[in-house]
């Protein structure tokens, strides 16, 4: 794990109550040994916040992002202009906003448990001030002028373009339009997760495309997914284009900084190599993070 990226945690400062903050994760992450993470909110971006972090704990690599949700206008494209000239490394494209993600948007059942930011959704709803989902494609399933813009300027700046929780259409009509607007980083988001369950041979076929398939700790730890299920996708798709991540930062999960460690001790315990296990923490996050090869 020593020289990991943790490429997806959520902290403190946050409109949900995180584990951790940032500066405290920096400093748990510099005494492990792990290289740096990137700084997740689906509300605000986060490329200042990394800059301070980074100052303040010189030796751990701290890397903004931005969620174009509707907090910041959706497919934005100033909103993406700006957070690459402030440093944002990752864009992901809609998360709780995306057209495929309506719990909170959508009455729920009787004695349903919402996530926090659906609960928050339906409060702002209640109030007048509806968060509306944000599209990708047409009802024909192209990509969209504005989504295309937002690519577009994903490739310019040399940026990592993420999928969100956009469903399995949207993925591959966004993914191959990333490769013809020269998008060269696409990661698909936790495709294990339950509003995607992308199927093996679909995580085939985008890894067949170049993207890199995100591996979460938290859809397999807290029985979103069998692990079993996440490893067979895995050798589905390949060592080489798939990566770890956490999604950690949750008040009922375990510590970020955790995370990583946790999950490797899970794979070794399935039969994956080190060098496997070596190569998705650390070879594929730098690669995603820096650009290392």
């Amino acid at each position: 794990m020593r020289g990991a990226y943790d490429l997806h945690v959520h902290v403190n400062p946050d409109v949900i109550t995180r584990r951790i903050d940032d500066l405290d994760l920096a400093e748990r992450f510099g005494e492990l040994g792990l290289r740096g993470f990137v700084l997740k909110s689906h509300y605000v971006p986060t490329a200042e916040r990394a800059r301070v972090v980074r100052k303040a704990v010189p030796g751990v690599d701290a890397l903004g992002a931005i969620v174009l949700n509707q907090a910041v206008g959706g497919l934005n494209t100033i909103a993406v202009e700006i957070a690459a000239r402030e440093g944002a490394r990752f864009v992901w494209l809609p998360t709780f906003d995306a057209e495929n993600e309506p719990a909170g948007r959508v009455a729920p059942q009787p004695g349903a448990h919402l996530p926090a930011w659906a609960e928050m959704q339906h409060e702002l709803r209640r109030q007048g001030v509806a968060s509306e989902p944000v599209p990708v494609v047409d009802t024909e399933g192209n990509v969209l002028p504005e989504t295309r813009a937002v690519l577009r300027a994903v490739a310019r700046h040399g940026l990592v373009l993420a999928t969100g929780h956009l469903g399995r259409d949207e993925i591959f009509a966004v993914v191959d339009a990333a490769r013809e607007e020269g998008v060269e980083h696409i990661v698909v988001t936790h495709p294990e997760f339950p509003t995607q369950r992308i199927s093996p041979r679909d995580q085939a076929a985008l890894a067949e495309r170049g993207a890199l398939l995100e591996r979460c700790f938290t859809t397999a730890h807290t029985g979103k997914v069998a692990w079993e299920e996440m490893y067979a996708n895995i050798r589905a798709a390949g060592i080489e284009r798939s990566f770890l991540s956490t999604d950690l930062g949750q008040l009922s999960n375990p510590p970020i900084e955790d995370g990583l460690a946790l999950m490797a001790d899970r794979m070794v315990a399935a039969g994956f190599s080190s060098d496997e296990i070596h190569r998705m923490a650390v070879v594929n996050t730098r690669l995603l993070a820096k650009g290392e090869r």
